[in-house]
């Protein structure tokens, strides 16, 4: 999803797969991913952590479950994933533009490698380098096995005013 605050757009990822007992992780991952402040890593803006209860009939009786709903409020990048400029419609870079991505990656990743304790990203490919309006680099996703489940591969765009 997209969303807009004081003309600043967000992209929404849901996570699923996430059991209350992930609550210590998930918030562990919150505070790791509060930490990694590059220009070149997609930031994270904020989160939504909302726990539902939903009764059905099980074997006769009513029974109540716990549905757990996260979601990451990242920064969005207008000129998507590298993948989509790699493509065979995309007519092609220019050479400062294509320096400016492998450097700019090649940033993020120094950043990433240069904490204590050091964090790999472990999922470096063309989908997961989004470029901003400016055609900057950001690695995003393989920040999300912070949080140990799947993280959704849709990013949906959600307006606000």
């Amino acid at each position: 999803d997209q969303g807009a605050s004081n003309e600043e757009e967000f992209a929404v990822k849901k996570l699923y797969n996430l059991t209350r007992n992930d609550d210590k992780q998930f918030h562990l991952g919150l505070d790791e991913l509060d930490k990694v402040q590059h220009k070149n890593i997609v930031r994270l803006v904020g989160y939504c952590n909302e726990i539902r209860h939903r009764y059905a009939e099980y074997k006769g009786e009513t029974v109540c479950a716990e549905v757990i709903e996260r979601a990451l409020v990242l920064e969005y990048c207008d000129n998507g994933s590298l993948r989509l400029l790699l493509s065979d419609d995309y007519n092609g870079l220019d050479w400062p533009t294509r320096y400016k991505i492998i450097k700019g990656t090649c940033d993020g990743l120094e950043y990433l490698h240069g904490q204590n304790p050091p964090f790999c990203h472990l999922n470096i490919k063309p989908d997961n380098i989004l470029l901003d309006k400016y055609m900057e680099p950001k690695l995003s996703d393989g920040l999300s096995r912070l949080f140990h489940r799947e993280v959704s591969r849709n990013t949906v765009l959600a307006k606000t005013t």
